[in-house]
């Protein structure tokens, strides 16, 4: 394998989202066949080019971590979770859009990841009411991806994606909306192809360009995690 420069980027929803049709699909540019519940964490890996034709261009790993459980776990198990949140370049947050729940979840999500969850069972959204100020100093790139897209009637489409285009707003992040037993939905050149690449290449920026070292602040160093807990381990 050789050697190249590379990201990490947690990719964090729900339990039944699609996060693992998600990455399989980003990875293998193929649909998942058979998939099955995430235990721990999953790792796969892309390679990106950064910054494509054009003289800067330069080819990363861009390592996709998948990690399994439920918002709102217990103590022990958000605990147990944390290990997978050390040395963070940037976070994919993925809600399944025929369910309202999993896109409240997202803020759990994210404040878990960032390790600002200071009340576990305390409710950070009510009728659609967010407070942004959690998230104001944050610097890590975020990207909110909406899956099932494909079993939304099209005449309920315009009304679900309206609900869900806060989380964008919120998180100030980009959202892409797919259906994820369709590849054709990253074809390259479309426009969810083009909101992929800037958010990976806005993740290797803050990495490698606009800061020296590992951690971004805001983001706190934990213990590194050690080996023998993942899932899987796949690089192509």
């Amino acid at each position: 394998m050789a050697s190249l420069d590379r990201v990490k980027v947690l990719v964090l929803g729900d339990s039944g989202v699609g996060k693992s049709s998600l990455v399989h699909l980003l990875c293998q540019n193929q649909v998942l066949g058979n998939p099955s519940w995430t235990v721990g964490c999953s790792v796969d890996v892309r390679v990106h080019d950064y910054k494509e034709g054009t003289p800067e261009e330069k080819t990363y790993y861009i390592e996709l971590w998948d990690v399994g459980g439920s918002v709102g776990s217990a103590s022990s198990v958000k605990s147990t979770r944390a290990v997978f949140y050390n040395s963070v370049n940037g976070i994919i947050l993925v809600h399944d859009l025929t369910n309202k729940k999993s896109s409240q979840n997202l803020y759990r999500w994210s404040l878990e990841a960032l390790n600002r969850d200071l009340v576990p069972t305390g409710v950070l959204v009510t009728n659609g009411d967010y407070d942004r100020e959690q998230f104001a100093d944050n610097q890590i790139p975020l990207l909110v991806i909406g899956t099932k897209l494909d079993q939304i009637h099209e005449t309920k489409r315009h009304e679900v994606l309206t609900r869900t285009a806060f989380l964008a707003e919120d998180f100030n992040a980009e959202e892409i909306n797919l259906d994820c037993t369709n590849p054709r939905c990253l074809a390259a050149g479309s426009s969810n192809a083009v909101k992929l690449s800037r958010f990976f290449d806005k993740v290797i920026e803050k990495r490698y360009f606009l800061r020296e070292g590992n951690q971004i602040p805001g983001f706190p160093d934990r213990k590194r995690f050690g080996g023998g807990t993942l899932k899987s381990l796949h690089y192509d």
